[in-house]
């Protein structure tokens, strides 16, 4: 039986990352990436589909858990009693190896520890064959299983069927080092890692880069760890931002809204580029530039709205019967269909950040200027074609509220870099263009008799990802229309104090009715609140928000109001740079007094 989600502990080497339950276990881990098919599934399943647990074999142990000080290290220290012990889990930065090594130390009296290691590689669906080489030193065994072949080092491990089992001891200032090393099956096995250099010099790096954050303002701990959770998912080779760590974690508990977050969605890794070059991380910009380029090349009319982790277009959405799904929640998927979706905010999303780039100093190349030039291209291209929407629906399309706006968006950053940064480019037409967007919204996309933009044209539900409209300066966050839809939200998403995304339950989404509170929706409401003067109102919702916050920190994408847990892929990226921005304006208000400052559109009424 999985632990509950934000009970779980995330470390990562910014190419994969491997979720630990408290108990120890190391649950969900894909090697070498994060979209990798998995060897630990059990966080999907049970531990028949892998898992690999490190723990005091004492009934009643209690553990305290922390991250080490700026990085993805994780530290348990277990209490048994009349003995103390420490497990040090992380993942090697650097080294040009896939590691999880995990080092237990002797605090307190003697301890009784366990190991259980049970590997299945392809989402549970293939038990390696398995070696051993007791003369090694450490013991060693390699398990193979077509491409895969990992070898795990420590004490020796013994067969009990198809798992493999050890039991020592660990005494006070004593040191026992585990490790497990991913490497392709037709490469020699890799030598033992140097514990003591390796923990060094991964710490040495996580603590450089936290060095660079210039963040100063309100809750610092919840903004610095949400920093450290962007870039351990940007992959440190080809810049792609993975949405999440995990795939079909369920936004409704036994329902069918499971879906594969591991890959790099052009418009949260916008997003998260903003938000990262806001806070010193000023050359994520030229990677992500890259990037783009490499994910994009060809005819810009097949852009997509998502890529694998190199790039990769084809995303081909499949059902894993291997695993059963998290407590139940089915089905498994692989692979995501909306690759395949029109969805027009996506452009918006990518010409607003790399304007704001060009804002703080971030000059264009000729190749990024003419990338952007390309978008514009497809853009104007499919300026009268519904999309389905910032929610993916799997129904029919519409002309979505939100999307149009971030239209409206990308076209305002195309003339900004014309005009104001000397950049080549019809600044007129796309002028023109802006313009038509927006009376186009104002006419069909709000409803007068309730003073609220609408989810999208023709329609009277709401939608939270209209509270979006000021962040990219399509109106001010105190004009009348935008406190209107802001009482319209309040008034129908609502859920425990927390908003819902929609109304599914009247929404024609192509799927059954019911999920949970978006937290990102959360901290855009609460961001709404203290760029309109509502301070008092923001900080109320960002403790509330922050109180779904595991104990390390960490968000997932929905939070159960009713059952008090965190639901939906973790970590999320969206949560995170959402939680960021949400301090950003809070600190701004506090400073100024009243409300936060926000650009203002320059194509307004």
């Amino acid at each position: 039986m999985p632990a509950r989600i934000e009970d779980y502990a995330f470390i990562s080497d910014c190419f994969t990352g491997a979720l630990i339950g408290p108990d120890g276990s190391v649950d969900w881990l894909c090697f070498p990436r994060y979209d990798s098919e998995s060897m630990f599934g059990a966080l999907l399943g049970d531990e028949d589909d892998g898992r690999w647990i490190l723990a005091p074999e004492a009934v009643g142990a209690t553990a305290h858990r922390r991250y080490g000080e700026n990085d993805f290290s994780l530290i348990t220290r277990w209490d048994l009693g009349d003995s103390e012990v420490e497990v040090i889990d992380f993942m090697p930065r650097n080294d040009g190896e896939a590691n999880l090594l995990r080092r237990v130390r002797g605090i307190r009296g003697t301890a009784l520890m366990r190991e259980e290691l049970r590997l299945r590689f392809e989402y549970g669906q293939a038990v390696p064959w398995v070696t051993k080489d007791r003369k090694a030193n450490p013991p060693t065994i390699v398990a193979t299983a077509g491409p895969d072949s990992v070898v795990i080092r420590g004490p020796e491990l013994h067969a009990e069927g198809t798992k493999h089992v050890a039991e020592f001891t660990v005494k006070a200032g004593q040191t026992i080092d585990l490790s497990l090393t991913w490497y392709p099956s037709h490469k020699p096995t890799p030598p033992p890692p140097d514990f003591d250099r390796t923990m060094r010099r991964t710490r040495k790096w996580w603590t450089e880069w936290t060095d660079r954050n210039t963040y100063q303002g309100p809750y610092p701990e919840a903004v610095h760890r949400s920093l450290l959770v962007l870039r351990a998912l940007t992959h440190a080779e080809t810049g792609g931002i993975a949405a999440a760590a995990t795939t079909s974690l369920p936004e409704q508990f036994g329902g069918p809204r499971n879906w594969d977050y591991r890959y790099v969605w052009l418009r949260d890794a916008s997003l998260t580029i903003s938000v990262l070059v806001r806070h010193g991380y000023r050359d994520v910009v030229d990677h992500w530039r890259h990037w783009l380029l490499r994910a994009i090349a060809g005819d810009p009319q097949d852009l997509q709205i998502m890529y694998g982790i190199a790039g990769e277009r084809r995303l081909n959405e499949f059902v894993l019967d291997s695993l059963p799904g998290y407590e139940g929640s089915s089905p498994v998927r692989v692979g995501n269909a909306a690759s395949l979706q029109y969805q027009a905010d996506v452009i918006g999303e990518v010409m607003v950040a790399l304007e704001e780039a060009r804002s703080a100093g971030i000059e264009d190349t000729s190749l990024s200027w003419s990338l952007q030039r390309a978008l514009m291209n497809f853009l104007e291209a499919h300026l009268g074609k519904k999309d389905q929407g910032l929610w993916e629906a799997r129904g029919p399309a519409q002309f979505y509220t939100q999307g149009r706006a971030m239209i409206w968006a990308a076209l305002d950053s195309a003339v900004r870099g014309v005009r104001d940064h000397g950049l080549d480019g019809p600044a007129d037409r796309w002028e023109r263009i802006r313009d038509e967007v927006r009376a186009d919204i104002e006419r069909h996309g709000f409803d007068v008799a309730r003073n609220t933009y609408t989810q999208y044209f023709g329609s009277d539900e709401t939608d939270a990802s209209l509270l979006l409209l000021p962040q990219v300066g399509y109106c001010a966050p105190d004009d009348p229309r935008m406190l209107g839809t802001v009482a319209a939200i309040e008034h129908d998403l609502m859920q425990d104090g927390l908003p819902l995304r929609y109304r599914t339950a009247e929404s024609a989404d192509g799927l059954p009715p019911g999920e949970n509170p978006f937290l990102a929706c959360g901290f855009w409401l609460a961001e709404q609140y203290a760029r309109s003067g509502r301070l008092d109102d923001a900080k109320r919702l960002m403790s509330r928000l922050l109180d779904a916050a595991s104990d390390l920190g960490l968000l997932s994408e929905e939070y159960d109001t009713q059952a008090q847990r965190q639901a939906g892929n973790t970590p999320q990226a969206l949560s995170h740079l959402a939680l960021i921005r949400t301090a950003d304006a809070i600190g701004e208000a506090e400073q100024s007094g009243g409300a936060s400052t926000q650009r203002l559109p320059t194509g307004g009424r």
